[in-house]
């Protein structure tokens, strides 16, 4: 597994930015596919966005497509999250992962807490 720590969380004015990071540890990066899931108060986690092991293939969900980009710099063992447009229902705790390409196996990281004020 790898240690995952998250940055850039805070709190933004609906129609503001945020760019989150996350900073892996470990040797095996590169073997990973990383992520984004969020987590509202009261409501299930939920899938935001990925990026592939290269770094080739993004995939980002219907609700926040067009406005959060998911990238990678494998150099950096970092992934982020640019998220523009914001609105008052992005407001949840976004937690980064990693899946192994070799096991499967996935780690999450602590959370960054993210606040869109109407």
């Amino acid at each position: 597994q790898v240690q995952l720590v998250e940055s850039g969380g805070g709190l933004v004015q609906a129609g503001g930015s945020l760019r989150l990071s996350c900073v892996a540890s470990g040797r095996t990066f590169s073997r990973h596919s990383m992520g984004w899931f969020r987590q509202a108060p009261g409501k299930e986690r939920e899938f935001v966005a990925a990026v592939s092991w290269s770094g080739g293939s993004t995939y980002i969900a219907d609700s926040v497509k067009g406005r959060f980009t998911c990238s990678r710099d494998n150099a950096k063992n970092t992934v982020y999250l640019q998220m523009n447009s914001l609105k008052p229902e992005d407001t949840a705790v976004y937690y980064c992962y990693a899946d192994s390409t070799v096991d499967g196996a996935r780690s999450w990281g602590q959370g960054t807490q993210v606040t869109v004020s109407s």
